[in-house]
């Protein structure tokens, strides 16, 4: 019965991860419910183990219909793949607890940045070209890493956000970069529950295909109805982080 949910809770979250971020959102709850024995590294590196799969099938079907910009978004990446290094290291000598209290504190701050601004994100109008996007792009990258590897939740939420804001790319463009980048500090984080035995392959297996397909799905849907409907599931997915993380932080 457990491979049944958990594996329509992977395609749910291929489908709303493929779109705008988020799908550990729905994932992460459905294996904690399913293994509420099981070492909580084991079910975070097992999520990140499947969720890697169809984050780059997205990111891949986006890079064919949406022009992603190769020269400074693969920097980026790389930037990003260190940082979330730096991040799980950092976690291992300091706490995370003051993040928890701020973070659904940020949310609402971008939730409500994004409703006042009614035309944020509906034009892709990059501010920066050359060097200067590279730059601004790699901070972006090593910053949010960072984050992912410390802490995580919203990472995908943070990268659209800030390409949208900083960089001036529509919500479409700013979904598809935001994929690239996220692959990168995935990868980053299954070396490291790897390496220390917390993945569960053959789950894995099972969860990455159902992610895939929940992928193709959501980024379908993404590419044909454009930065409008990729703009509400961002509002949508930031109001449910909110909500999820300010009762994580102060009420349970």
């Amino acid at each position: 019965m457990e491979w049944i949910f958990i594996t329509l809770a992977s395609l749910l979250a291929g489908f709303v991860d493929a779109i705008v971020g988020g799908g550990g959102l729905v994932m992460v709850p459905a294996l904690f419910a399913a293994f509420p024995a099981a070492p909580p590294a084991t079910l975070l590196g097992t999520n990140k183990a499947a969720s890697v799969w169809g984050t780059a099938m997205a990111t891949w079907q986006y890079s064919r219909r949406v022009q992603i910009r190769w020269s400074a978004m693969l920097p980026a990446a790389a930037a990003g793949f260190a940082g979330s290094f730096a991040g799980a290291w950092a976690v291992t000598v300091m706490s995370a607890d003051f993040l928890r209290k701020l973070l659904p504190l940020v949310l609402l701050g971008v939730l409500a940045y994004t409703l006042a601004k009614k035309e944020l994100g509906r034009h892709h109008a990059p501010r920066y070209t050359g060097r200067a996007e590279l730059v601004a792009a790699c901070l972006i990258g090593v910053l949010i890493g960072f984050y992912d590897g410390f802490f995580g939740p919203g990472t995908g939420s943070f990268f659209v956000f800030l390409f949208v804001r900083l960089l001036g790319y529509d919500f479409l463009n700013a979904s598809a970069s935001a994929k690239l980048l996220n692959c990168a500090t995935n990868i980053a984080a299954i070396a490291l529950f790897a390496a220390k035995g917390h993945v569960w392959w053959h789950f894995a297996v099972t969860l990455a295909v159902a992610n895939v397909v929940g992928s193709l799905l959501g980024t379908h849907l993404a590419l044909k109805h454009g930065t409008g409907f990729v703009r509400g599931i961002f509002i949508l997915v930031v109001s449910t982080l909110i909500l999820k993380t300010g009762y994580d932080a102060f009420l349970r």
